[in-house]
């Protein structure tokens, strides 16, 4: 249930062979913490995101597939629909990026990063890079992320 004195935080991601998608699925588990209380959560893939999602969050996740050592292009979408509709209109929303990466992920960070500059979108925590096969360590890290993202939401830290 929403409370409009909850923060918000959304979280939007892309998968085509599951990978991101079971990293996804662990940052909601963290994000969605019965420690949590005030914080409510959004989980979307990048089709079924849009604007008004951006508008609504107060903090927000990104996971995508590594591609062609790029984000993948429904990601690449998702900022393209967004940005003018919402340019102006957000100052500088806390973020973080999970990337389930086929080489080294660092191509997909780096288009990502220099989109959210323009935002703007501030980085507040590590990227979780997850190579080849998701291992159980990887979800644990992205476990963390939504939970370290929820609680600094609700704390007033981010």
């Amino acid at each position: 249930m929403e409370s409009d004195s909850n923060k918000h935080l959304l979280i939007v991601w892309h998968s085509k062979n599951g990978h991101t998608e079971s990293m996804a699925n662990a940052v909601l588990k963290g994000a969605t913490h019965p420690d949590i209380e005030a914080v409510d959560v959004r989980c979307l893939r990048t089709w079924d995101a849009g604007p008004d999602d951006l508008l609504w969050a107060h903090g927000l996740l990104l996971g995508t597939p590594e591609n062609f050592g790029y984000m993948s292009g429904a990601m690449k979408d998702f900022l393209d629909r967004t940005f003018y509709p919402v340019e102006g209109k957000i100052q500088s929303l806390p973020y973080a990026i999970f990337i389930s990466a086929g080489n080294d992920g660092t191509g997909a960070l780096r288009a990502i990063r220099r989109i959210a500059n323009g935002y703007p979108f501030k980085e507040v925590q590590e990227p979780i890079i997850s190579r080849g096969e998701v291992l159980p360590e990887s979800l644990e890290q992205c476990e963390e992320l939504g939970m370290t993202l929820a609680a600094g939401l609700e704390a007033g830290i981010f």
